[in-house]
């Protein structure tokens, strides 16, 4: 079963596409790896990659090949990993990409909780707005609000967040206090962009609302939205733990407490089903401490 090996080695260089970065990260040295790839295509009877000084590029057999094997691949690990759980702490570095407000204003400290409850865990976190690439790039999750577009990734929903109406103190002994949505066009509303653009939808316990507001500010910035309303400036939609520090202060109350902003749904996005321990683990916390979705599935239409 020395081709198992061999079909490991494969993706490892795909995955790098380079042989030499693909020896440096596994540590065995390039002239063994080629010289172990080339037996595994003689052993095939197919090529697999085309070589030049520059590049490598898969074949259409050997992109066929790849498919399958990462998978295998992925299942081997898999299998040892869930097996050292039994004698050890999930271990390694967890490369996730966050939203950079619901990161540092939210995430940041159950974040710490995580690095204490799993010590032998490192991370490297990229803080970006970016849809990064879970196939391209070296991240094992990405973090994201809000629906996520169609892919053949892998979406688990980890909580719904209630979305309210808040506005500062000051701003409301200023204009005024709205009653219903209809009052919100003669006030200062702060919007996100690209999502409040035409306005917001709000739901009482019957009715929904389509209410056009307008404003001065719309940015793209979850945190300026929110800064900037407790600045007095206007009202805002923000998620209630997003909001929650500055309500506890006095920095903001919640206004038009019969009506909301649809939920947001939090998801957790991977390229696939098959996750190490250290990916599982995270899922799980966030989850947990989050509100518990449990929807799983494929982004595809």
């Amino acid at each position: 079963m020395e081709f198992l090996n061999d079909m490991a080695l494969f993706v490892e260089v795909v995955k790098a596409k380079s042989f030499r970065r693909a020896a440096e990260a596994i540590g065995v040295p390039n002239s063994t790896l080629s010289r172990r790839i080339s037996a595994l295509e003689k052993a095939i009877g197919l090529r697999l990659l085309h070589r030049t000084t520059r590049k490598i590029e898969l074949t259409e057999a050997g992109q066929l090949y790849f498919e399958r094997a990462r998978r295998i691949v992925d299942e081997a690990r898999l299998a040892h990993e869930q097996l050292g759980e039994m004698l050890a702490q999930p271990v390694g570095v967890l490369h996730a990409s966050l939203p950079v407000d619901f990161a540092n204003i939210f995430l940041a400290p159950l974040l710490a909780e995580f690095a204490r409850r799993y010590p032998g865990i490192t991370f490297e976190f990229d803080l970006t707005p970016r849809r990064v690439d879970l196939v391209a790039e070296p991240f094992d999750i990405a973090i994201r609000m809000g629906e996520p577009p169609s892919s053949n990734l892998i979406a688990r929903q980890l909580a719904r967040l209630p979305r309210y109406l808040y506005a500062s103190p000051r701003y409301i002994e200023q204009y005024g206090e709205p009653a219903e949505p209809a009052d919100l066009l003669r006030h200062e509303c702060v919007r996100l962009s690209p999502a409040e653009v035409n306005g917001w939808t709000l739901h009482s316990e019957s009715e929904t609302a389509e209410v056009t507001v307008g404003g001065r500010f719309l940015l793209n910035s979850v945190g300026m939205v929110r800064r900037l309303a407790t600045l007095d400036l206007g009202i805002v939609v923000l998620s209630e733990e997003i909001a929650a520090d500055d309500v506890a202060t006095g920095l903001l109350r919640r206004v038009m407490p019969a009506w909301q902003a649809p939920p947001i749904p939090v998801y957790a996005i991977t390229e696939t089903r098959l996750l190490p321990a250290k990916t599982q683990r995270f899922i799980e916390f966030l989850r947990e401490h989050l509100g518990g979705g449990v929807a799983i599935s494929k982004l595809r239409n």
